[in-house]
């Protein structure tokens, strides 16, 4: 059996397609870069991370974009002859879709499209699309005509936000949209209509969408039309897949689909879905990708395998991914594809792997959480039960310097284990969280004073607790006395209307907030899955 989710930890807003005998799924990176992630299967079980398309300034900069904004829901096509990526970058978020939340309803999301012969060649430099909602689609259409599908943001008083999904034809030849838009479906009053993706089979255009929010009330919505411009009748069950009315569902949070078909003409469906902790309910591997069988019926709907409209924990398949076990020695001039960085298409300005051979040196910038140049490097969570570790070389002269290892979500929610300096306590260690559900936002541990020259840093996540460990290189481990709250690093844990759509990292960081770029050298890092241990230590 395959159990899913088939890409765990932070890897939302799925985008499937076949091409011949391989699969590619894309996912949304939000604010992490370089931007899309895209993995590639023959068996729709085992998958490999082969490529990240937006690698460039050309195609991203994403400087300035806010926490949980940048690139959402990217759209990878295949005409035939290239593949198309569709995908927006959003600068601006807007809080007024949650209760007590403050702050305008207007948004800023840019729709772009680039292209490529081969997945994981270069892409394109952009095409703008348009500018008028997010979750953008192409549709290739029988008849080789294009078009573009995106849900309509209506920032006016006393209107739906999410106004419906709005058609328009693309016209390769002109590099542009062409003709009016029409909007072709409003939506049910489960509301919040989004992530339009269009097929068509037997003569019908089926519709697929998200609704409900991304949240506990996610859910996939289906209608069908014998014209592409609608109208567009609803599935007799509405939504074909959801978890919201299922507290037992062991993958809460479904929706937000897309649809293959084997060689043999079997639908498959892969959507984003969350798992929350057992006893805190939040979901630290932020949203992930599952995917699941399912049939036409005899009356040329789509429904689900099994029990009706439920997500599938196991589904018929080979074995799928194994536990991460992974080191990295920085001993090759490129950044293994396990990690990535915020915002910046400038690497140079934050990191090199050449500096110092066999060490990745981050150059001390911005402070933690900056949404413009900051060093942090670092790979996703995928499991609720891990270990994490590096060497640190690290000379700070003062407290504006600061380096070391970090599990972290964003701005407002980390626990950064850290090595400074400072006139009372000298060369030291200690602990800053960031704290989004807490009266003091800042919080620190007391200075642990340490001896010059390299050391070794250690993370213990077991589900919501985190404790952390350092030692001298071939010294014993040397436990901090706190335990951590994990749970943070989690789209759960915020305060009202702020937009929490990514996951926990646990990576490398630098700053020098004197303005002098003092480096720190890391010697490697080692991230494990493994099993859960009681005294949390990993032990």
């Amino acid at each position: 059996m395959t159990r899913n989710p088939i890409l765990p930890g932070f890897n939302p807003d799925p985008s499937i397609v076949r091409v011949g005998d391989d699969y590619y799924i894309a996912t949304s990176t939000f604010e992490w870069f370089p931007g899309v992630q895209i993995h590639h299967s023959r068996d729709l079980a085992n998958w490999e991370l082969i490529a990240r398309p937006l690698n460039r300034r050309s195609q991203l900069d994403m400087r300035g974009d806010p926490d949980s904004c940048g690139v959402w829901a990217p759209c990878l096509s295949h005409d035939g002859a290239r593949f198309h990526l569709i995908y927006t970058d959003v600068k601006r978020y807007g809080r007024t879709t949650v209760g007590g939340a403050s702050g305008a309803s207007l948004r800023d999301f840019h729709n772009y499209l680039v292209t490529c012969e081969t997945v994981n060649g270069e892409w394109s430099d952009p095409i703008h699309l348009n500018s008028s909602g997010f979750d953008p689609s192409l549709f290739h259409d029988e008849d080789g005509r294009k078009y573009l599908l995106n849900m309509l943001w209506d920032h006016r008083p006393g209107r739906n936000r999410f106004a419906g999904i709005v058609l328009q034809e693309y016209c390769p030849e002109r590099r542009r949209l062409i003709g009016e838009r029409t909007n072709i479906f409003p939506g049910t009053p489960l509301g919040l209509t989004e992530a339009p993706h269009l097929y068509k089979r037997g003569g019908w255009y089926h519709l697929l969408t998200a609704e409900g929010g991304t949240g506990w009330n996610h859910a996939v919505t289906m209608a069908r039309s014998r014209s592409l411009t609608g109208p567009y009748e609803l599935h007799p069950d509405i939504h074909i897949l959801s978890s919201r009315t299922r507290p037992d569902a062991p993958l809460q949070r479904a929706g937000h689909a897309d649809l293959v078909e084997t060689p043999a003409g079997e639908p498959w469906l892969v959507y984003l879905c969350g798992r929350p902790l057992p006893n805190r309910g939040r979901c630290v591997l932020g949203r992930e990708t599952a995917i699941q069988p399912m049939r036409w019926g005899a009356d040329g709907w789509l429904r689900t395998i099994g029990e009706p409209g439920m997500p599938m924990r196991d589904v018929p398949g080979p074995k799928g991914r194994q536990p991460a076990d992974m080191r990295a020695d920085f001993d090759d001039p490129i950044l293994p594809i396990d990690f990535q960085w915020l915002r910046t298409p400038e690497p140079e300005a934050i990191f090199s792997l050449t500096a110092r051979p066999g060490h990745l040196r981050l150059h001390g910038r911005e402070t933690i959480g900056s949404l413009f140049t900051q060093a942090l490097v670092a790979r996703r969570q995928q499991d609720f039960c891990y270990s994490a570790s590096c060497a640190l070389d690290f000379a700070p002269r003062h407290f504006q310097q600061a380096a070391g290892l970090v599990a972290y979500y964003n701005a407002a929610k980390f626990h950064y284990l850290h090595v400074s300096h400072d006139a009372e306590a000298g060369r030291h260690l200690r602990v800053m969280s960031a704290l989004p559900d807490a009266p003091q936002a800042d919080a620190f541990t007391a200075p642990i004073p340490i001896p010059e020259g390299p050391i070794e840093l250690r993370a213990e996540v077991d589900y919501e607790r985190l404790r952390f460990a350092w030692r001298l290189p071939g010294g014993a481990w040397q436990w901090l006395a706190e335990q951590f709250d994990a749970s943070i690093l989690s789209d759960e844990a915020s305060a009202p209307g702020l937009p929490n759509f990514t996951g926990a990292f646990i990576g490398m960081a630098c700053q020098d907030l004197s303005g002098a770029g003092l480096h720190a050298d890391f010697d490697w890092f080692a991230y494990r899955e493994r099993e859960f241990s009681p005294r949390g230590s990993g032990a």
